[in-house]
């Protein structure tokens, strides 16, 4: 009985990927027309030296597109981010500025790194971007595009690029399959907002009805809150299918535990018992439980093997859609698979979690609270956490 469970289990599995790719290949397929082109205030909350900042900063620097301004925002000049946007605020002197500023006292410090760069933007449309996200120089214009007067927020898809190591192609082959599948799938057959703090378009009229930086300020997942209060506003959410890449080169697997292990515990606190749908999503991991019922018979293993083949060939088919050919990559395709859906366990065990080196307790709708455990086993973690990282 047991055994047939499982197997149902992993059929409904590959139906949902299967549909996930169907609303990828709609999404894809959207088009946007508008001669609407505003002046607009990027926004890049900057922390540390990113993998091809440099590069990373300069392609917001070259939008074809009429009338824009570029902040780099920082917390504190001894970042070494700070010297990398010193030689791009030099090369476009015309278009970008620094602010540097740490009075905020909001405990998000990706909302406190950008609070005193949002009031020192010029225009009403504004649009923050992460330091590890590259464009090419339509960005700007298609995003605007998909702003109209019923849409409050526009957020874009994005595709992990550039890996060099064996953590950071396994960042880009969860960004490319079950992060991009699962907001397609939300967006075009759940109508969910799903807002993605990669690239996020805004007015500042509709941003601060909704309680602008107040709202935010204390959860871990702003880009979903501030989706979500838009969405609860009236106003349209909007996933424009321009896909952002977010740059991913020399990824250690520490890193890439601890940015997934956080972004479970994001998704536990604000899915709550829809959680629990989630390894439908990884069908590959769920195959696990049929050997693990049945033993490893030679139909068991048949069975395995068949599946892993099958999910390779799916994902080979996303890069395809994508243009992010996998080649190598995709025999990492099944660790990938089997790393996440351990990692799905965590928030039931685990509420804290550790951003730009900080640390919180994660409550109901990611509100975070500093975390406040004994000093001694703060100090045994940090050490952990050096040695996992190097």
């Amino acid at each position: 009985m047991f055994l047939w469970i499982a197997v149902f289990l992993v059929v409904v599995g590959l139906s949902v990927y299967v549909a996930q790719i169907i609303a990828l290949r709609r999404k894809l397929n959207e088009t946007y027309s508008s001669d609407f082109l505003p002046p607009v205030s990027i926004i890049k909350p900057l922390k540390a030296l990113d993998d091809n900042l440099f590069d990373n900063l300069e392609s917001f620097c070259n939008q074809d597109y009429p009338e824009y301004e570029v902040i780099l925002s920082l917390q504190d000049y001894n970042d070494p981010a700070y010297r990398v946007a010193e030689k791009i605020r030099n090369k476009y002197p015309h278009m970008v500025k620094i602010v540097i500023d740490n009075s905020s006292i909001a405990l998000n410090p990706k909302v406190k790194n950008m609070i005193s760069s949002y009031y020192a933007s010029r225009y009403e449309y504004f649009l923050i971007s992460d330091s590890n996200v590259m464009v090419d120089k339509d960005y700007l214009r298609k995003t605007v595009s998909a702003m109209t007067p019923d849409v409050g927020l526009v957020t874009n898809l994005i595709t992990g690029v550039g890996e060099k190591s064996v953590g950071a192609t396994l960042e880009n082959l969860q960004l490319n399959s079950f992060i991009i599948l699962g907001v397609s799938f939300l967006d075009k057959f759940l109508r969910m907002p799903c807002s993605i703090g990669k690239s996020m378009l805004m007015r500042k009229r509709d941003f601060e009805e909704i309680g602008g930086w107040s709202a935010v300020k204390n959860v871990l997942a702003e880009d979903y809150i501030i989706g979500k209060l838009m969405h609860e506003s009236g106003k349209r959410v909007v996933l424009c299918n321009y896909m952002v890449k977010n740059v991913n080169e020399y990824w250690t697997m520490g890193r890439f535990f601890n940015r997934h292990t956080r972004w479970a515990k994001i998704r536990w606190k604000i899915a709550g018992p829809k959680y629990f749908t989630e390894p439908l999503s990884n069908p590959l991991f769920l195959s696990l439980a049929i050997p693990a019922i049945d033993g490893f018979s030679s139909l068991s293993l048949s069975f395995l093997s068949i599946l892993t083949g099958l999910k390779i060939a799916m994902d080979i088919y996303i890069g395809r859609l994508l243009k992010t050919p996998l080649g190598l990559s995709s025999i990492l395709i099944p660790v990938k698979d089997l790393f996440v859906g351990l990692i799905w366990f965590i928030p039931f065990f685990n509420c804290k979690i550790n951003w730009r080196d900080n640390l919180y307790t994660i409550g109901k709708n990611t509100v975070i609270t500093p975390y406040e455990g004994n000093s001694s086993l703060r100090f045994i973690y940090n050490k952990l956490k050096s040695a996992i990282t190097g």
